[in-house]
């Protein structure tokens, strides 16, 4: 679908945009907190929580491609060795400890790892969970008929060897610093469900998981929710609620109605919108906050196209969007800008890279001087290369939909052609977005693992999908000196020697423009009041990384 906004003549660029965002308010409103007295979790889980989703998790798999809300449910029934709290501490989950250097888990040289696991654990049909089960998953994932989600680091391991039901080895082919942050984020899957499967990539166990963590698969109706049921047996504490439900709600202004009318408990991705947040935290028997992300919204450009192949281009469109009034009126100020893929929080975040310049003026003498030259139709061309390109995003998200209205409009003004084609979250999020099948893309991507700043599953150039690698470069980005820097930091240990290297890595970046940056997410959580035990993790991507822990008074 192709759309633009009609602007009265005589008004700004502003007044435009705040006749799309339908008059709201303009302006940031400070957190509004809600104390909440301390309740006793029930000694048998009781009730039920409805978390709601602006996408439908269709991927349950954990180890195969998935986005957000797929780690929703994921999160929900798996178990990782280990896992990572909203500090961005590492703490066993099916292991008994974390493994360091200190403590003869990782040997001196980073080579060498022993991982000691629970004996008290059993998947959810029953059966024991063991070593052999770690070793099934590790060899999975790099398994070249397996269509896996992630193999960054997991291709470095070798000579696993399962020492006891508990106890697991391996060797690793060169030191990977980030494979701890990795771990938290690789479930571990039943080797006596899968061993047998001719080909995983279709076995029904994806579509009816069976997993070790606190609540069990229930059923799932397409288009409408899944269901969790508890897992009585769970090895850790909780669950508290008998039920677990994600209900699919892909109207993002539906789903803040549902949740003030109180037929959700609790919002998940991707969260109540900013221009709802005011009203929200006025609502009664309610909790809303904000709580700062690590997610970067963002135009995706792919490198793949003609049409961006050149720097003067990438940095005239990135002139060309006035993305301060896109954060004060349609994201009411909630937002932040940024510049780079690491989000502030880290420690390896570089503030002091180039500020974005609003400048249409610039970015048209830029074309201009770059030979891409007017046509009758205002749109430029060079070389026979039209400069018009399509963008797209999920259908539902009105916020995003304005802000494409409005740098549609900025672009025309510079000679560029965007048209808009939004689609299903099932269809854009599949190969379209995987396989970089897309033009450019409006979206909001978590870059790092955990806490961990390597970012080679995004940007190094064997993590191309398109092109036969395996990883989440789907903007198609190469360039050799990022690679090589890639390589250097996922081999050093010493944190400042690494926050060097990322920093460099942050600085290229920022001046090649695969991306063009709008602004670091600030999510709007809310849930009712009765909802006990729920714990924001910017370090995750999902609400529910600890649902084991809620309950209701």
């Amino acid at each position: 679908m192709t759309s633009k906004i009609t602007r009265p003549a005589g008004y700004s660029r502003r007044a435009a945009l705040q006749i799309l965002a339908a008059g709201g308010a303009i302006g940031a409103f400070a957190p509004h907190l809600f104390g909440k007295p301390a309740f006793a979790q029930p000694a048998t889980p009781s009730g039920r929580i409805v978390v709601g989703l602006s996408q439908e998790p269709t991927v349950f798999n954990p180890l195969m491609p998935h986005i957000e809300v797929d780690d929703s449910v994921i999160y929900s029934v798996f178990d990782a060795l280990f896992r990572i709290t909203a500090e961005g501490q590492i703490v066993p989950n099916l292991a008994v400890e974390v493994p360091t250097q200190a403590n003869g888990g990782i040997s001196a040289d980073g080579l060498s790892w022993r991982i000691r696991l629970r004996d008290d654990v059993r998947w959810h049909d029953g059966a024991p969970f063991t070593a052999n089960d770690v070793k099934f998953t590790l060899e999975l994932i790099v398994n070249p008929n397996f269509k896996a989600w992630r193999t960054t680091g997991h291709n470095l391991v070798r000579d696993i060897t399962v020492v006891s039901p508990t106890e697991i080895t391996w060797r690793m082919e060169e030191p990977f610093a980030p494979y701890l942050s990795f771990l938290t984020e690789t479930f571990i899957v039943p080797e006596h469900l899968l061993k047998d499967e001719s080909n995983v990539n279709e076995a029904a166990f994806n579509q009816a998981p069976v997993g070790t963590g606190a609540f069990k698969w229930g059923q799932r109706q397409a288009g409408d929710h899944v269901e969790l049921a508890a897992n009585p047996n769970y090895h850790d504490d909780g669950p508290y609620i008998e039920k677990l439900i994600f209900k699919y709600i892909p109207d993002q202004t539906v789903l803040y109605t549902q949740f003030r009318s109180g037929d959700i408990d609790l919002v998940g991705n991707a969260f109540i919108t900013p221009d709802n947040y005011h009203e929200a935290s006025t609502l009664p028997n309610r909790t809303v906050t904000l709580v700062p992300r690590s997610s970067v919204e963002s135009i995706y450009l792919n490198q793949g196209l003609p049409q961006f192949k050149e720097k003067a281009v990438r940095e005239a469109l990135y002139l060309a969007i006035d993305r301060q009034s896109i954060i004060d009126i349609l994201y009411y100020g909630v937002a932040r800008q940024i510049e780079t893929f690491m989000p502030p929080q880290s420690f390896y975040y570089h503030e002091n890279l180039p500020k974005h310049e609003y400048n249409p003026a610039r970015a048209a003498e830029m074309l201009d001087a770059a030979g891409w030259v007017r046509g009758a139709d205002g749109i430029r061309t060079k070389d026979g290369v039209r400069l018009s390109f399509k963008n797209s995003t999920t259908t539902g998200a009105h916020l995003r939909e304005q802000a494409q209205q409005f740098i549609q409009q900025s672009f025309a003004e510079i000679g560029v052609e965007m048209t808009i084609e939004n689609m299903p979250p099932a269809v854009m999020w599949g190969d379209f977005w995987r396989l970089s099948q897309f033009e450019s893309a409006m979206v909001a991507i978590t870059y790092l693992v955990g806490a961990d700043p390597d970012v080679t599953t995004r940007f190094h150039t064997n993590a191309i999908a398109a092109q036969g690698g395996r990883g989440s470069n789907n903007a198609q980005y190469s360039n050799p000196e990022v690679d090589k820097l890639l390589e250097e930091g996922a081999k050093t240990f010493d944190p400042e020697a690494r926050r060097a290297i990322y920093l460099k890595v942050q600085e290229i970046i920022r001046d090649d423009l695969p991306f063009l940056p709008l602004f670091i997410n600030t999510a709007v959580y809310g849930w009712k009041s009765n909802v006990q035990g729920f714990e924001a993790n910017s370090n995750t991507r999902t609400e529910s990384s600890n649902a084991a822990s809620w309950y209701l008074d």
